[in-house]
């Protein structure tokens, strides 16, 4: 058995190919792009290159993308008090408001992600936010969690009545995920075990998994004797080794993809799975909060 690839890069042009055509109507009717505002603090090598990345890709589609770059050792009510000025702005309003972490360890991360305000919150980290997708009412979905799901459905693979294990259980990834996999309808009505440290026995759990998503942040962690013959494996980890000839080393994600891709029916590769598709879920909710915000929201793409 030899799995078949879920082409995350190539799914995130699509969804592109239709965003530009969805900005275009919606720059038509009010008069100028969605603007998306990134704020970077501290100079993480990583960071920028994630912001670059974001940037770029909002250029493809024509939403307006600015960088607020502020040092290292600002405070943490010196950056809520910046958000809430973005937030303000009268002349170029920003329709969504994404902070780049992590964060350097001496800012309290939720209150800089609490004081985005929930409609321009393209995450999908604000409490009001998180509060809806439990309830089955989704806004703005964290972007890692909604391109997982949107993966599996272009994919066409059934998550009606199967297995999914998530191994990790933060709040960016793995406990949405879990709730859009467990929610009704498409892409959804799976059973799901979340997993996590504390977890007895994950490969017990993990060989149970029709379908196993890795979102921990360990490198190669799972291995081929953890999944279960046929299954569908998501890698959503990004992690630096050191590789021979490679200064900068290179990038794997939490799955062994040499040992895995034999014993599974897909799997995701890393780089070129989910990563781009993460960038396109935020390029959509972008796109969304200023239709939301503007009440002209237009007819989108499936």
């Amino acid at each position: 058995m030899t799995a078949s690839i879920l082409d995350g890069r190539k799914l995130a042009g699509s969804i592109e190919e239709s965003l530009r055509a969805e900005v275009a109507t919606f720059a038509g009717v009010v008069g100028r792009a969605p603007r998306l505002v990134v704020v970077l603090v501290g100079e993480m090598a990583a960071s920028a290159s994630y912001v670059k990345s974001k940037a770029d890709a909002a250029a493809r589609v024509g939403i307006d993308a600015d960088v607020v770059r502020v040092t290292a050792g600002t405070t943490t009510q010196a950056l809520v008090k910046l958000i809430h000025e973005i937030a303000s702005e009268a002349d170029r309003p920003a329709d969504g408001i994404l902070v780049q972490l992590p964060l350097p360890n001496h800012i309290d991360t939720t209150a800089v992600l609490d004081a985005v305000p929930a409609d321009r919150d393209v995450d999908g980290f604000h409490p009001e936010n998180a509060g809806l997708l439990s309830q089955g009412r989704p806004r703005f979905i964290p972007c890692t969690a909604a391109g997982v799901q949107r993966m599996l459905l272009a994919a066409e693979i059934e998550t009606a009545g199967k297995h999914a294990v998530i191994i990790g259980r933060s709040d960016i990834v793995g406990k949405p995920l879990a709730l859009l996999l467990a929610s009704r309808g498409p892409g959804g009505d799976a059973t799901v075990t979340l997993c996590h440290s504390r977890s007895a026995n994950l490969p017990a759990l993990t060989r149970q998994a029709d379908i196993l998503v890795a979102a921990v942040g360990r490198p190669q962690m799972v291995t081929a004797e953890m999944v279960k013959p046929g299954a569908v494996v998501v890698d959503v980890g990004i992690n630096r080794i050191a590789s021979e000839g490679k200064p900068g080393g290179r990038l794997v994600g939490d799955v062994d993809f040499a040992a895995v891709a034999p014993v599974a029916g897909w799997i995701s590769p890393v780089p070129g799975g989910v990563g781009p598709l993460t960038v396109a879920m935020l390029l959509s909710n972008t796109l969304l909060a200023a239709e939301l915000r503007l009440g002209s929201r237009a007819p989108r793409q499936t």
